[in-house]
């Protein structure tokens, strides 16, 4: 058994989402536990270098985690024949530009979602990626959650029998900023800096609705900017030009139903903050991020509305607990690893950039239908 080394580019890991979820959590997990094994035995270990623009972040957050190696230098990075692979979590309207130059470099690319702000760059960027024949993909993160996985397993071994509706329950209360400071980043309430619900969740919706539920058949979408005046970073107040919240109805090609409800601009009260609620002939299952909870038809009670007399039904002690019967790692992790073994091993990987271009084109269209208030058909992509 050997070690082997896989160098990789990363860029935009000073951000939240970049350093503790792709960073901290997989690339340099799977550092520290020794790497992956691969299938001749030898052990993987990926070596990150750190890109961004900030000389100060970089170096220290390189200090923190034991990561020798930064730059603020991008191209030179890149010229490097010793770093296989390039990874982005940075701003999405500069991303396309950067896979280019990653792909023109020889690069195998993988990055966050979405891959771009329009669905013919994301064409392009994936045809571009093929042509050059580098690896590619895209974070679809979601599937690996463990509360999803179970849920998974529930479709597969048949539990709902025929899937009628599906409901996606998504958000929380983001502080404007003025009072409290706000826990996301000013950029995601202006439009002109690409920001947006729709934008950032409908790409996450439209791989879960395809991998769990079916192919999107048509849909309907409105958007809101419910709080149009925020405070940013440094208690600068700004108009809020991008959409908060958006509620959409997909139906599928099987004839099952999809409500989705996306806001950062509601206040929890269920089980986590996204559930997906799934009723079928035989069951009915109600999972978030790490738990499911199940109702089959044979324990489903039987209320009858009265409105003249209080509800004795607790409606929340009906439902079971899905059994841990396995630990789960890192979402993110997960998809990581799959990734390194697809790039040297040739495992398969069909979370391409073809796949997250569906993405772009699902939140596109919802903002079509709110732009033209009617019914859009999602058509197939094509190959």
């Amino acid at each position: 058994m050997e070690t082997r080394r896989i160098g990789v580019i990363m860029n935009g890991i000073t951000g939240r989402m970049g350093m503790n979820q792709h960073l901290i959590r997989s690339v340099l997990a799977i550092r520290d536990q020794g790497g992956i094994a691969l299938r001749n035995g030898d052990r993987l270990v990926p070596d990150p270098i750190l890109v961004g623009r900030n000389a100060a972040k970089l170096e220290r957050l390189a200090a923190e985690h034991g990561v020798p190696r930064w730059t603020t230098d991008l191209d030179g990075a890149l010229a490097n024949p010793d770093d296989a692979i390039f990874f982005d979590a940075a701003s999405t309207q500069l991303r396309v530009e950067l896979l280019r130059k990653a792909i023109a470099a020889g690069k195998h690319v993988y990055c966050e979602k979405p891959i771009s702000d329009n669905l013919a760059d994301a064409v392009a960027l994936y045809r571009t990626a093929e042509a050059a024949g580098v690896k590619n993909g895209a974070v679809q993160d979601k599937l690996w959650l463990p509360g999803l996985r179970k849920l998974k397993r529930l479709i597969d071994g048949g539990f709902f029998g025929r899937i009628l509706s599906v409901r996606i329950e998504f958000g929380y209360w983001v502080f404007e900023g003025d009072w409290l400071p706000a826990q996301r980043p000013s950029w995601n309430y202006r439009k002109e800096d690409g920001g947006g619900i729709i934008l950032d969740m409908m790409c996450h919706w439209r791989y879960v609705i395809d991998n769990l539920f079916g192919a999107p058949k048509s849909l309907t979408c409105l958007g809101k900017t419910h709080i149009p005046r925020r405070w940013d970073e440094n208690g600068q107040p700004y108009d809020a030009t991008a959409d908060d919240a958006a509620y959409a109805i997909v139906e599928l090609e099987n004839g099952a139903v999809v409500q989705i409800n996306s806001s950062w601009t509601t206040r929890v009260r269920r089980d986590d903050l996204v559930t997906f609620h799934v009723d079928g002939t035989g069951g009915s299952a109600v999972a978030g991020l790490t738990d499911c909870r199940i109702q089959p038809r044979e324990a489903t009670p039987k209320p009858v509305w009265n409105p003249d007399q209080k509800q004795t039904i607790d409606f929340f002690a009906d439902w079971q607990l899905v059994p841990e019967r396995e630990a789960f790692d890192n979402a993110f992790k997960e998809q990581w690893v799959l990734f390194l073994r697809h790039v040297v091993d040739g495992d398969p990987f069909p979370w391409t950039l073809r796949e997250a271009a569906k993405g772009v084109q699902f939140a596109e269209l919802n903002l079509k239908s709110w732009a033209e208030r009617r019914w859009v058909d999602v058509p197939a992509l094509e190959a």
